[in-house]
Order: C-alpha cells, then structure tokens, then sequence
C-alpha cells in the first residue's frame, strides 16, 4: 500500500489534475473524494477507475477518515478559507488550490490554522515548476542577465462562458478581482524570478466599454511593484481579453534581458541577436497543461522528509498581500504600503 492516503475535495475542472499528479506519484493514492452532490464524488472516482476511492458528500467524513493523510482542496475560492482551516485542524497536510484566501483577514485565519496544527502546505503556483520558469532560474542564479532591475509578468486570459468556471468566476463575492480569480500566477512569478520581499504597490483597474462576460468586478489591472532593493515590477492582467492565451516574461538586468524563452547577455561574446531556447513554456490556459505531477512530487518529498515547501501558505502569502493591495490602490486611487495591516486591507 502506498504510504499516504489523499482526499480530494471538488470535483470541478482541476481536481483531475490532482487527482491524476497523486496517482502517478509512487507514495500516494487517491482514497476519496468529497462533494456537495454524492453522485458527482463517485462519478469521478469512476471516471479516474478509483475502485478503492470513498465518496463523500459531507467534509467532516473525509476529514474522519484515518486513511487521509494529505488533503487537496480544489473548490471555488470563497471556500477556500473554510476548509483550509477544518483540514489543518484535522492534523491534514494541505495542497491549496490559488486563491487561497479573498482578504487578508480570512488569510491570516488560514495561517494561524496551519501553524498551530503544523501541517504541511504547498499552494498551487504550480507554474514554479514550468520548465522555462526552471530554465529562467538557472539564468538568474548563474548571472547571465547581470542584476535585475526591472521585471513583468502579464497573465492575459479571457476567461469567457466556455469556461466550466465562468458562472461563479465573474461574481464578486467568489472571483474578487482580476489578480486573485487568476492574475495571482504572475504576481507568484514575479516575486519568485525577483526574489526580494515587495514594500509598495500602485494599480489601476477598470471594465471594458460594455463588459460583454458581464463580470461583476474590474477584470482587467495594471499593477506596479516597488521592492525592497528598488527593483520594479509591473503586472497587468485580464479575464475578459479577447485572444489566445498570454503569460508574458519580461526580465530586465544591467547586463541582459530575458524576454520568455529568449536571452541577450553582454557576457556571450559576439552575441548579435536573441538567443532562443526551446522548452516548454506556460503558454495554455488548460489546467492539463500545467505541471501538478511535478509539484506533487515535491511536495511528498517535503513531507516524507520534514522540510517546508518554497510554495507553502507562509511565502504565498506575500503573493496573496500584493494582490489585496493592488485591489485597494486601485479603489483609493493611491499607493499601499506592503506588509498589508488590518487597518490598511479594510
């Protein structure tokens, strides 16, 4: 039997990303799976050919079960808080699908759950582990792009009703705002090829002319960043855009530039052009796109060994404040200070 037993709660779009990453991963397997409707947890444990797999449809009988040890949380967002805390008091390590808060008083919640419980947590910025976002770290730690100085990751994603998603992802009370529904990935990859803590942010956000998604908040933001070195950051991003599916890399240092899989260095000598590398980049909006067996895998390795994930709630947290302020710069209409205080997020 393998060691740790995972239950999965949702049955939507993503969860059988998870539910697919846990099966090919030789230390863990699938044991339920919970939903509000019954039927829909059994549907998907039929679907995946789980013929040992539970299904629930109340999460205190998971969260019961003995034979769960890790539980991956892929509901709508404004769910996100509450099962967190009920996993992590359950003695449950914890996969969090993104957002994994709405504001910074639910966050803070989530926080204080998951260190007094001592759980393990790893947060679904699962573009980490892109193989040009490993590619672009080696550049950065090897130098070849000199100091960075300026840096932008757009995420340009119409999310329209074709999406399984879309019903409760333009309400404001679930989606929130352009950076937390989706947009957050680039706020992660700016933070994580910047690698210092952020101090101020500056936005704007705004609705197209007609708003055709009929989206309840502005689904489209320009954010500024101002970390603690100086460098500066710029994301903008949209869900109602009208295009193919965008996520821009824009990487600015005092002896290169990195533009996506594209390099110029003054430290390759007679380099006349780009240099273009051919990997796979984070260009699909398809969940089966990303690389969730990948952050499984690391993150079974953190809790075989008693190591804390570079994802985990703690550091997506600082994701997550960058996000909150940029939805209050934007309704201010002035800079916000980052660490975010109670006072300041209201």
């Amino acid at each position: 039997m393998k060691s740790l037993g995972v239950g999965i709660v949702g049955t939507g779009w993503v969860a059988g990303s998870h539910i697919r990453a846990f099966e090919a991963n030789p230390h863990t397997e699938v044991r339920a799976i919970v939903s509000r409707d019954k039927h829909r947890a059994i549907a998907k444990a039929d679907e995946f050919k789980l013929a040992l797999c539970r299904a629930y449809d109340r999460l205190e009988e998971l969260l019961d079960d003995p034979a769960i040890h890790v539980v991956s949380i892929c509901t709508p967002h404004h769910l996100h808080v509450e099962q967190g805390i009920a996993a992590a008091k359950a003695g449950k390590h914890l996969v969090l699908e993104k957002p994994v808060a709405l504001d910074l008083k639910g966050l803070c919640e989530l926080q204080k759950a998951v260190e007094a419980a001592k759980v393990k947590t790893v947060v679904s910025f699962v573009l980490r582990w892109n193989p040009l976002f490993e590619l672009i770290k080696t550049w950065l730690a090897e130098k070849v792009i000199g100091n960075l100085f300026l840096a932008e990751v757009d995420y340009l994603h119409g999310i329209s009703p074709q999406y399984a998603q879309y019903a409760w992802n333009i309400k404001k009370e679930i989606g929130r705002s352009s950076l937390l529904t989706a947009g957050c990935h680039a706020v992660d990859a700016l933070r994580w090829f910047v690698g210092r803590r952020a101090v101020e942010v500056f936005a704007y956000a705004n609705f197209s002319p007609r708003n055709p998604f009929h989206y309840e908040y502005e689904p489209n933001s320009i954010t500024l960043v101002r970390f603690e070195d100086g460098t500066l950051g710029k994301v903008s991003s949209s869900v109602e855009c009208v295009q193919p599916y965008l996520f821009n890399i824009e990487l600015v240092g005092d002896e290169g530039t990195i533009r996506n899989n594209q390099v110029f260095s003054k430290r390759w000598t007679g380099q006349k052009g780009w240099a273009t590398f051919p990997t796979i980049q984070p260009d699909s909006g398809d969940v089966a796109h990303h690389p969730f067996k990948d952050q499984v895998a690391h993150f079974v390795d953190c809790i075989l060994n008693d190591r804390e994930s570079h994802a985990n709630l703690e550091d997506a947290a600082q994701t997550h404040e960058i996000c909150f302020a940029s939805e209050i710069s934007a309704r201010e209409k002035r800079p916000v200070a980052l660490p975010l205080t109670a006072t300041a997020a209201k």
